[in-house]
C-alpha cells in the first residue's frame, strides 16, 4: 500500500490565493528516496515541490529537501517559505519563540515572523564577474542592445543566477527571451529593472494587466520600487513567477552597489498575471531579510 502523506500548495509573495508562486509541500518525506522524490516533483510540474524531513542538525527545526521538474536545489527562497508557513500551519513548533531554523542542503536557514509575512535571513551570496562570451550571449538570447543592461553579476546564494541590471522597469517588462537559446547556454538569468517613481508608474504600465498590477499593490500599500524576472530554462522553467532567491542575491549586490536602499519592495510575476510582493529589508547588522506574504491554496494529502 502507498502511504498517504500530509500535504499542502502554499501561494507565496502573495496574500491572495492564485497571484504569488505556488510550492508543494509533503510535509512528511520520511523514507522517500531521491529518485521519489525527483518522481514527484516532476509530477506536479511546479517551480518547486519540497519535503519536509526531521534534522540532523540539532539546532534546526526541520530539515527540507528542495526539487524542480529537473534536479534538486540545495537553497530557494519561495519553498523556505512556504514551507515554513505550512510546517507552522500543520501544528510544527520551533525550538525558539523568535525565530525558525531550517536545514537544507545549503545549511542553515533562519525564518523569522515580521508582522502578518515571513522573512528569511539572506544566506552569503557569492559574486564574480561573467565572461565576456556568455554575456554578450545572453543579452542575444533576451533580444535587447549591450547598451540597456547597466550592470552584469553571475550570482550564487545556492542557485547560481547571471544578475542583470536593465534600464529601466519597462525594459524588463517587454522582454520576449528566446528560451532555446537561454537553455542551449546553461544559464538561469535574472533581470531587474527600476521605476522611476511611484507617480510615473501607471503611465508606463499602460496594459490592463501592468495597471491592474498597479492597483492591487497601491491598495495594499506595496507598490514596488523594482521589477524582477527570473528565467530558468536549464531547470525546465522557463519564467518563475516569483523567486526568492535571486531576490535575496540581487538585494546583497544591488544595496551593496548604492542601486537600491536598504528597504524596498519588488514587484515580480506582472507578465504572468501573477503579482507578486517581495519585501527586502537590511538590518542593521547587514542581514538581507527576503520576506511576503503566504497563503493556503490546498491542503490534504498525497499518496507517494
Amino acid at each position: 500500500m502507498i502511504p498517504s502523506r500530509p500535504f499542502a500548495q502554499i501561494d507565496v509573495f502573495s496574500s491572495m490565493p492564485g497571484y504569488g508562486n505556488p510550492v508543494a509541500v509533503v510535509l512528511d518525506g520520511s523514507g522517500l528516496d531521491e529518485a521519489a522524490m525527483q518522481r514527484f516533483a516532476r509530477w506536479t510540474n511546479l517551480s518547486e515541490t519540497t519535503f519536509v524531513l526531521p534534522p540532523s542538525d540539532p539546532a534546526a527545526d526541520y530539515a527540507l529537501r528542495i526539487f524542480t521538474p529537473g534536479g534538486e536545489l540545495p537553497f530557494a527562497g519561495h519553498p523556505t517559505l512556504g514551507s515554513c508557513f505550512a510546517w507552522l500551519a500543520a501544528g510544527g513548533q520551533a525550538k525558539s519563540s523568535e525565530q525558525v531554523v531550517q536545514e537544507c542542503a545549503k545549511g542553515l536557514v533562519r525564518i523569522r515572523r515580521d508582522g502578518g509575512r515571513l522573512a528569511f535571513a539572506a544566506p552569503p551570496s557569492h559574486r564574480s564577474e561573467p565572461s565576456p562570451a556568455t554575456l554578450a550571449s545572453v543579452v542575444k538570447a533576451l533580444g535587447i542592445e549591450a547598451g540597456q543592461v547597466l550592470r552584469a553579476q553571475l550570482l550564487d546564494n545556492g542557485p547560481v543566477w547571471l544578475g542583470l541590471q536593465l534600464d529601466s522597469a519597462d525594459t524588463v517588462l517587454v522582454l520576449e527571451p528566446d528560451q532555446a537559446q537561454l537553455s542551449a547556454l546553461g544559464c538561469k538569468v535574472g533581470v531587474l529593472g527600476t521605476y522611476p517613481s511611484e507617480a510615473a508608474m501607471p503611465l508606463i504600465s499602460r496594459s490592463s494587466r501592468e495597471a491592474r498590477a498597479f492597483v492591487g499593490a497601491a491598495v495594499r500599500g506595496e507598490t514596488p520600487l523594482v521589477e524582477v524576472r527570473a528565467f530558468a530554462a536549464p531547470i525546465g522553467v522557463a519564467e518563475d513567477p516569483v523567486t526568492g532567491s535571486l531576490n535575496a542575491s540581487l538585494a546583497q549586490w544591488l544595496i551593496d552597489a548604492g542601486e537600491v536602499p536598504t528597504s524596498y519592495v519588488a514587484s515580480q510575476g506582472t507578465v504572468l498575471g501573477r503579482e507578486g510582493r517581495v519585501h527586502v529589508h537590511r538590518d542593521a547588522n547587514g542581514q538581507v531579510w527576503v520576506g511576503g506574504h503566504c497563503v493556503r491554496c490546498i491542503v490534504g494529502t498525497a499518496e507517494i
